[in-house]
């Protein structure tokens, strides 16, 4: 990669997606700066960043002045131009295939499920002043439910990580949403010893950058619980 500059990410790091970036970024040590976009402040609606992505959201990557939206393209795009080990995204079609057919499932399942969990038990109230709606909750924990049981049934069925026996860019994208709900003090996986177990595995393969990405979510989490 001689010649080229650093990835720019715009970003804002209480969105699950822009800490997958930033953890992949960081962790495999890919030149790159950042610049914070906060979203509660309406940040990605300024003119310079409409001009940047008109869908006003985050994340963006801006590499030589190739501009790319989407987390999942964001971090299939970074796999394949930089020197990352293979399993991030496998050139083996099989194996790719299983990283795209788990992308694919992702952002109607588990990220939408753990964030709806988290926009009723934290984000409504915190705008609101209100307590969360119980059956509203319950029924977006019941939802997640149904999605944690995919995870340990069908991905974790028989490996150590969603597809396969080492950590991929479907880890890393399931593993940021799983963690949102953790902003209340709520421990989505912890009564799921086989989810556990493949947490302690993603956060053990990414060492120091998790924790730093997740440094927000762990404010929050203090910040929420001493509340109650």
């Amino acid at each position: 990669m001689t010649g080229r500059q650093a990835v720019k990410a715009y970003l804002d790091l209480m969105s699950q997606p822009c800490r997958a970036v930033l953890i992949f970024l960081k962790h495999n040590k890919i030149p790159h700066t950042v610049e914070q976009i906060a979203i509660r402040k309406g940040e990605q609606k300024t003119p310079e960043f409409t001009k940047l992505n008109p869908m006003q959201k985050v994340p963006v990557l801006e590499d030589n002045g190739f501009v790319l939206t989407e987390s999942d393209a964001i971090l299939k795009y970074l796999a394949t131009t930089y020197k990352v080990p293979d399993h991030w995204y496998p050139k083996l079609p099989e194996k790719r295939a299983r990283v795209d057919e788990y992308t694919a499932w992702h952002h109607m399942n588990t990220r939408m499920h753990a964030a709806t969990v988290f926009w009723q038990e934290v984000l409504l109230p915190l705008m609101t002043g209100q307590p969360a709606n119980t059956a509203k909750l319950e029924k977006a924990l019941s939802d997640l439910n149904g999605t944690l049981d995919k995870l340990e049934n069908m991905f974790l069925k028989r490996q150590a990580f969603l597809c396969g026996d080492d950590i991929s860019l479907a880890d890393l994208l399931a593993i940021c949403e799983l963690m949102q709900p953790m902003s209340s003090g709520r421990d989505i996986l912890k009564d799921r010893p086989k989810l556990m177990s493949w947490r302690g595995r993603v956060q053990s393969a990414l060492s120091d950058s998790f924790d730093e990405a997740h440094t927000i979510v762990y404010r929050l989490r203090d910040k929420f619980t001493a509340k109650l």
